[in-house]
C-alpha cells in the first residue's frame, strides 16, 4: 500500500530539461546518471507519473525509485514533492542528481545536506520540500570558458574531447549511488567525494 511510508525506499532524482533538443547537455547530467542506473536495475522510466518519467524496482534488497521530472529545470520540485507525498518519503529518503558548474567534469560531491548552491533545479526542490536536509549529489560539468554565458554553456552539449570523462563520470556517479543505498552515505562520501573539502556535510552558504 502506497499510504505506508516504505522505510527501505530511497528516491534518486535526477534533474534535467525533458525534449529531445536538451538531451546530452550538461544540465542534463542528472538525467543521464538516472538512466545509467536504470540500465543497470533493469528498470523502464517509461511510466508518465509525477510530472515526470518513473519507474521502480530493486536494489541490494531495497526498493528504489527513479525519477525525471518533465516540468523543466527550475520547478523540478513539483515532481519530488509529489512523489514524496505519494510514498510518504522522508527527506533522508530522497537523492538529487544534478550538474554543478564549481565542479570539473569528472568530480563528485556528495552529500547529505545544504543549500541550493545556486542551482535552480535543486533550489526549488529545497523550496517545495521546505528543509535543505535533502542528500544530493553534485556531478561536475566544468566552468564555462570566458566569453560564454553559463546559461548558453550548460544548455550546450559536451565538447568531444570531455566525451570519455563523461561516461567515466556517469558510471562512477551510479557507482557513488550504489554505494550510498548499500553501505550508508559515509562509506559513499569517503570513496567519493575527491577534497577533504567534499566530505564536509555541513551545510553551503
Amino acid at each position: 500500500m502506497h499510504d505506508a511510508n516504505p522505510d527501505n525506499m530511497t528516491l534518486i532524482v535526477g534533474l534535467g530539461n525533458p525534449g529531445p533538443e536538451y538531451a546530452g547537455t550538461r544540465h542534463n547530467f542528472g538525467f543521464m546518471v538516472v538512466n545509467e542506473l536504470a540500465r543497470r536495475w533493469a528498470i523502464a522510466t517509461d511510466t508518465s507519473k509525477f510530472h515526470g518519467r518513473f519507474g521502480s524496482g530493486a536494489f541490494a534488497g531495497r526498493k528504489v525509485a527513479l525519477l525525471k521530472p518533465a516540468t523543466f529545470m527550475n520547478r523540478s520540485g513539483q515532481a519530488v514533492i509529489d512523489a514524496v507525498n505519494f510514498y510518504k518519503l522522508e527527506p533522508g529518503q530522497i537523492l538529487v542528481v544534478l550538474d554543478d558548474l564549481d565542479l570539473p567534469v569528472g568530480r563528485l560531491r556528495l552529500r547529505v545536506r545544504g543549500s541550493g548552491g545556486g542551482h535552480k533545479g535543486l533550489t526549488d526542490v529545497l523550496s517545495r520540500l521546505g528543509t535543505d536536509q535533502v542528500p544530493r549529489l553534485r556531478c561536475g560539468i566544468g566552468s564555462p570558458p570566458p566569453m560564454i554565458d553559463p546559461a548558453e554553456y550548460v544548455l550546450a552539449k559536451f565538447f568531444a574531447e570531455e566525451r570519455d570523462l563523461v561516461e567515466k563520470a556517469i558510471r562512477d556517479a551510479a557507482d557513488a549511488i550504489e554505494v550510498a543505498i548499500r553501505d550508508g552515505f559515509p562509506r559513499a562520501m569517503d570513496r567519493f567525494n575527491r577534497t577533504e573539502e567534499d566530505t564536509e556535510t555541513k551545510p553551503t552558504s
